[in-house]
């Protein structure tokens, strides 16, 4: 296995990632920030994995069940066949509370002949630290920690606990379950119990999709995309992560290994905008409560990125028993980024606020709340837009005058004026628009080159960067302005490289970049599209579907050379944009007048 062939099951609680055999190979309990239980993906020999091995040659193949996060998983050798269908409960109740313990459930089906197989039950907590133990009950399987911090779980089945502990192999006739929980239960599961919570999950998925109010050339991959961005929220605050993994490295040996397990607002920001196009209108409603509960104060200091449950402190370390993915090490925990100051941060708040304004403006209850939390914000862009920061790619060790970081202090006092006129503030509404058009003048000024001009990375440079591209997206420019469309050719003839993109390519705390920035190339395809292009973009975008798993999945990087998966997964902010982009052709009207022309 190299690229990253892993389906990713959740309830939005936690998620696991199973690989294309059966294995899970990563999973934090309770919550996605939890130390994990599995880490085989960070260490094959020491982080814990549960695998279903068939005993033989089998067939194995896997796909989900259509239109949900329940993924199967078949093994067949000639007339012996078996599933294993793997989830992790997600529903409601009937009392209106959303029903999603800490739990994974491996309901094997039978299907026919005399399939065998053993079960690998290694369970690693704690970041496999310290070797768990196994201790046997007649009612379940637990693995425990015996130093450091305690952990345990519990493991039910129906079948022979001492078989599975010992990873015998096992025939089956009959359909039987695994169940690993974070809790002890207090009814004992039995098989009817399984194919409730199976029925229910499944059908509060189709129910979900089936709320996606979108018609696209693209259904599938769309479909596909919206539901790993669903699995990425968080029930709890409403917060909503980049990624369910840590330490998955951007080029094999590298050390931009980091944990991505937190939200980052700016990416929640625009999850929250594609949700919302798509129809999924609470998942904006309750991140922005996640906004009004981080910022309560009027001299709070906004922060880049939270951790899932409001937490302001995310401490960094590594992990050094750990040999990492590929030995790409170092292994991280925690994220030391969250204590670098972007500008850009406060026009994205400011954008999702405005956005939710617009659809919730009837039903809003914390008016006034939120127009407090405007003018804070407004004040902040108002202090902080001519300074230097460490921009949208967090450079560790530098901070300069970043384009993109200015931009989205322009889109700050746009979208506050407009959020003052809504709310009939009509003198803050003219304050915020002579600082919009004070900050425009000094980007058009210093952040474009006289040259080419072409937007840059930072003021006074020649470097391109892709970030850049969305300045189309926010309105910052029209996609028809002489700099827009110089800036988006300009950055693909310095920035492309085998139908791939780079973020940027000068050099960084680490180096020049190695592998492709997955978000980046859709930014570009999307612009190719906008500007005139479509026929490139749609070539270009239907050839980058092509390097996705093979469950439709995508990861942060991809090798330019061999394509290969790389970063971590499954990444929100690329499937943000593939969504994006597919949308931006399938709605186009030159695609139903003149699609013969533009398919390859």
């Amino acid at each position: 296995m190299n690229n990253l062939d892993y389906g990713i099951i959740g309830n939005c609680k936690s998620a696991a990632l199973i690989s294309r055999n059966g294995s899970i190979d990563w999973c934090c309990l309770p919550d996605f920030d939890s130390s994990s239980v599995f880490a085989k993906i960070l260490d094959s020999e020491k982080g814990g994995f549960f695998s279903i091995e068939p005993v033989g040659k089998y067939n194995i193949q896997q796909k989900y069940l259509e239109k949900t996060n329940i993924l199967i998983t078949e093994y067949s050798r000639g007339e012996n066949i078996f599933q294993v269908y793997d989830f992790m409960p997600r529903y409601k109740t009937d009392s209106g509370i959303y029903h999603c313990p800490p739990d994974i459930i491996r309901f094997i089906r039978y299907l026919h002949g005399k399939p065998r197989f053993r079960i690998n039950y290694k369970p690693r907590l704690a970041y496999a630290q310290y070797e768990s133990q196994i201790e046997v009950s007649k009612e379940f399987i637990k693995a425990m920690t015996l130093k450091g911090s305690y952990e345990s779980v519990y493991l039910y089945s129906d079948l022979p606990f001492e078989k599975i502990v010992n990873s015998k192999p096992l025939t089956i006739r009959k359909d039987c379950f695994l169940i690993l929980s974070y809790n002890q239960k207090l009814i004992k599961p039995d098989m009817n119990w399984v194919r409730l919570e199976y029925q229910r999950t499944k059908v509060y998925w189709l129910g979900w999709v089936a709320k996606t109010q979108v018609l696209t050339h693209y259904q599938k991959e769309v479909e596909r995309s919206s539901l790993v961005l669903k699995l990425l929220t968080y029930q709890k605050t409403g917060s909503i992560l980049a990624a369910v993994t840590s330490s998955l490295p951007e080029a094999i040996g590298d050390v931009r290994n980091w944990d991505y397990r937190y939200c980052w607002l700016r990416d929640s920001s625009m999850t929250i905008s594609i949700l919302s196009r798509l129809g999924h209108y609470n998942v904006a409603k309750r991140f922005l409560q996640f906004i009004l509960d981080i910022i309560p104060f009027k001299n709070e200091k906004i922060q880049i990125m939270y951790s899932i449950n409001h937490r302001r402190r995310l401490t960094e370390k590594e992990l050094p028993w750990l040999s990492g993915y590929e030995d790409s090490k170092p292994v991280r925990i925690g994220n030391a980024a969250v204590k670098q100051k972007q500008n850009d941060i406060y026009g994205v708040v400011l954008d999702v606020i405005y956005e939710s304004l617009t659809i919730f403006h009837e039903s809003l209850n914390n008016k006034e709340d939120l127009w407090t939390v405007v003018r804070t914000l407004a004040r902040h862009v108002k202090n902080n837009w001519k300074k230097l920061d460490s921009g949208i790619w967090e450079f560790r060790t530098e901070q300069k005058h970043f384009t993109f970081s200015k931009i989205l202090c322009w889109v700050g006092m746009d979208r506050a004026a407009r959020i003052a006129k809504f709310f009939e503030k009509e003198n803050d509404a003219k304050d915020y628009n002579y600082w919009r058009e004070q900050i425009k003048s000094d980007i058009l000024k210093k952040g474009r080159n006289q040259q080419t001009n072409a937007l840059t990375q930072f003021y006074g440079s020649d470097s391109m960067d892709a970030a850049n591209l969305l300045a189309q997206q926010y309105s910052f420019l029209s996609h028809k302005d002489p700099v827009y469309v110089d800036t988006v050719l300009h950055t693909f003839e310095k920035l492309s490289k085998d139908g791939l993109m780079y973020r940027y390519n000068s050099p960084d705390d680490f180096g020049k970049q190695k592998s492709s920035f997955t978000v980046c190339t859709f930014w570009m395809i999307k612009s190719l599209y906008l500007i005139g292009r479509e026929k490139q973009a749609i070539e270009m975008f239907e050839q980058v579907l092509l390097y996705s798993n093979h469950l439709g999945l995508f990861s942060e990087d991809i090798d330019f050379a061999t394509k290969r998966l790389l970063g971590n997964f499954p990444q929100g902010y690329s499937h943000i944009a593939l969504i994006d982009t597919a949308l931006t052709i399938s709605n186009s009207p030159k695609w139903f007048k003149e699609t013969d022309d533009f398919r390859p």
